[in-house]
């Protein structure tokens, strides 16, 4: 079993904190919902994760299995198995999402770092997944997870609707196999039928080996991803978390609530 801690993270932009002693833990085979309002800090937990550049941590640590990531780049962390799909993915035109994924798959299973080991990274092709096994697996995945087969030959998020996009980077997980996926808002912008779609990726990839962060405002993907945990995000830190009721109790009540019991427990220190 693997498990991803957060411990009194502490973390912002330019010295702007926004993520002000954030705990949290989630292990292999756990659903784990973060909601909260607008500008509370939950996208920006997820980037600090995933280690984007923008931003600094002040205090505080993220432990994959025990073991500091705060030190490793974002591709590093990619390949020890944290994976990010963002709120809006962003177009890439001139790569297609084929080229992308055979890239990406080739860098976290070790074909690259294999390559430049055996003194062949100049050989065009030698540090990428063979492409016979890589087509055959992709076709496989495209399948399973209802992509259409033109998506691989199309430039990547160039053009793609919102479903699209997000279905695009369930294709992703399912071909990086990560061990803790980060979803920032994936039910954002998607229509009743591409919602479906992609909670009926996420529940296939939920298995008893990954762990989930599904970050979201709205209770309607809670009802097709059944969550284990949900936790209520204000102010850059949890302030309270339980099971899938608390999720119903906020469709219900909003989150105008919140503020009058966690406003000023959650200020800043």
């Amino acid at each position: 079993m693997s498990v991803l801690e957060i411990r009194n993270l502490h973390a912002g932009v330019e010295g702007a904190k926004i993520l002000k002693g954030v705990n949290l833990t989630l292990r292999s085979g756990e659903i784990h919902a973060l909601m909260g309002p607008n500008g509370s800090g939950k996208s920006t937990l997820g980037y600090v994760i995933a280690g984007h550049p923008h931003y600094q941590v002040y205090d505080g640590d993220i432990l994959l299995d025990g073991e500091s990531i705060l030190d490793m780049e974002a591709d590093e962390r990619t390949k020890a198995g944290i994976f990010l799909a963002f709120q809006y993915p962003v177009a890439v035109p001139g790569v297609s999402v084929a080229n992308f994924l055979r890239t990406a798959v080739s860098n976290v299973r070790g074909y690259t770092d294999r390559a430049r080991e055996n003194g062949n990274n100049g050989t065009i092709g030698s540090n990428l997944m063979p492409m016979r096994e890589f087509r055959r697996e992709l076709n496989a995945k495209m399948k399973e997870f209802n992509v259409d087969p033109s998506f691989a030959r199309r430039y990547l998020n160039d053009g793609f609707s919102g479903g699209e996009k997000k279905r695009t980077e369930v294709l992703q997980m399912a071909m990086l196999e990560p061990k803790f996926a980060i979803l920032d808002e994936s039910d954002s912008g998607l229509d009743i039928d591409a919602l479906r779609v992609v909670a009926d990726g996420i529940n296939k990839l939920a298995t008893p080996d990954r762990g989930f962060l599904l970050i979201t405002h709205y209770q309607r993907i809670l009802n097709y991803v059944k969550p284990d945990y949900v936790s209520i995000f204000y102010n850059g830190r949890v302030v309270q978390t339980g099971g899938p009721e608390v999720a119903h109790m906020l469709e219900e009540r909003g989150y105008g609530w919140v503020e009058e019991e966690f406003g000023a427990e959650a200020q800043p220190a």
